[in-house]
């Protein structure tokens, strides 16, 4: 009826118009045909790592092949795994005639866990773009996401040469060797210059240094408070997950000094132990029990806690106590089985600041109700404070940091203990 009205009225547009409609038919026609007639147009694969690190940004590698015979324009729609809450996830690239690219994209995960893929959609199109068509590749697959690994490989090396400061730490003077002498070998990146041995420098014409080995391997324990106050987010993760992250760290550094790494993880009662060893499988077995590490809405039992590891572990050792005290009040109530601890071990309770009080603090109050907001968060800061001269009172030793700076500071702390002969 409209064509017959447009016909009548005006018949030279109603020509164009049959025209273009024509081309348009034409070319559908077209685009259809080139895009389907090849068997395979386009073929996708996704590279995924065998596990993820918690907290880190994953490269997620993609390859795609063209086997047309003319470029194509690629939209590309992965299903990635429902954790990451993503609902507009897209790639656009255009890909030149029978070739390949590759490209990745990043996902940081902040929560320990199965990740499942789904498929890969790949919609193609040519250069009309009239016609899209679909292919799909990779089915569904799970990776698994483990504390962060990433982390760990990226102060290995600096901890054993104790380098920190290479990465903004503040480093930690040596007070002396708690070691004892075993050989004199040639210098490899990283010794310590001090001891270099010139007299053996000048007989061998190559730089040797003394090497030396602990006098005695000490257990070196990661003990992580699962509970409800380790359940507070900063920047996505748990206080939980910083602790095991740092955990995993502080136990590779621990194994590297030749000390025994082990892992206490506890709320209600004590779980995902890993007795303090010097064994090459040793660190397997944390990373899969810190992977199982779960925190609950329970008040953690510091007295199971003192009562398990005076009936369990004899030797002593340098017990790194991962929790949260929001208050002095909290404190006290804990305080005599700290002490406990303290008595037959070295204890260093390792708690946080809280970002947000600080953001509050830092600020000027413009309003009323700012500056109430500040003088309840400087209040809240100072008991922080009090915190720390409390603990030290009863020669406790204590790390109050905050979340990012967590391993940092937990190494700083561990190289100066050993630096100081403390254990």
């Amino acid at each position: 009826m409209i064509l017959f009205v447009v016909s009548f009225v005006f018949p030279r547009w109603f020509q164009v118009v049959r025209m273009l409609l024509l081309v348009l038919v034409a070319l559908t026609i077209l685009d259809t045909l080139i895009l389907f007639f090849a068997k395979q147009g386009v073929k996708g694969h996704r590279m995924l790592p065998e596990k993820l690190s918690n907290g880190d940004h994953n490269p997620i590698r993609l390859r795609l092949e063209n086997f047309y015979t003319f470029p194509v324009y690629v939209r590309i729609i992965d299903e990635i795994p429902q954790q990451f809450q993503v609902r507009n996830f897209k790639i656009d690239r255009k890909l030149d005639a029978s070739s390949a690219l590759e490209l990745q994209y990043e996902l940081r995960p902040v929560a320990r866990g199965e990740y499942h893929f789904g498929k890969l959609n790949i919609y193609v199109t040519s250069v009309f773009g009239l016609i899209a068509r679909r292919f799909t590749a990779d089915d569904k697959a799970m990776v698994p996401t483990y504390p962060s690994f990433i982390q760990l490989r990226k102060y290995d090396l600096l901890a054993i040469s104790n380098n920190l400061h290479q990465y903004g730490i503040k480093k930690i003077r040596r007070i002396g060797h708690t070691m004892e002498f075993e050989q004199i070998k040639e210098y490899v990146l990283g010794d310590d210059l001090r001891t270099i041995n010139w007299k053996a420098t000048a007989k061998k014409n190559a730089l040797m240094v003394n090497q030396f080995q602990d006098e005695k391997s000490q257990p070196v324990y990661s003990v992580i408070d699962k509970g409800r106050v380790m359940k507070m987010p900063f920047n996505g993760l748990m206080l939980l997950d910083y602790a095991i992250n740092a955990a995993l760290v502080i136990s590779n550094v621990a194994l590297k000094k030749h000390d025994k790494a082990g892992i206490i993880a506890f709320s209600k009662k004590l779980e995902n132990i890993v007795v303090a060893e010097k064994r090459t499988s040793q660190m397997n077995l944390i990373l899969e029990a810190l992977y199982n590490v779960e925190t609950d809405f329970f008040e953690s039992d510091f007295g199971r806690l003192y009562a398990d590891i005076k009936r369990n572990i004899t030797q002593r050792g340098l017990m790194l106590l991962y929790t949260n005290f929001e208050t002095l009040d909290g404190l006290h109530r804990q305080m005599p089985y700290l002490k406990g601890i303290a008595k037959n071990h070295l204890l260093v309770v390792i708690f946080f600041k809280n970002t947000e009080l600080e953001s509050i603090i830092e600020n000027p109050a413009e309003t009323v109700q700012q500056a109430y907001d500040k003088v309840i968060a400087e209040k809240f800061a100072f008991e922080k404070r009090l915190i720390v001269n409390e603990l030290q009172k009863y020669g406790i030793q204590s790390i109050l940091t905050t979340p990012e700076n967590l391993t940092i500071d937990t190494i700083n702390k561990y190289l100066e203990i050993k630096a100081r002969g403390l254990l």
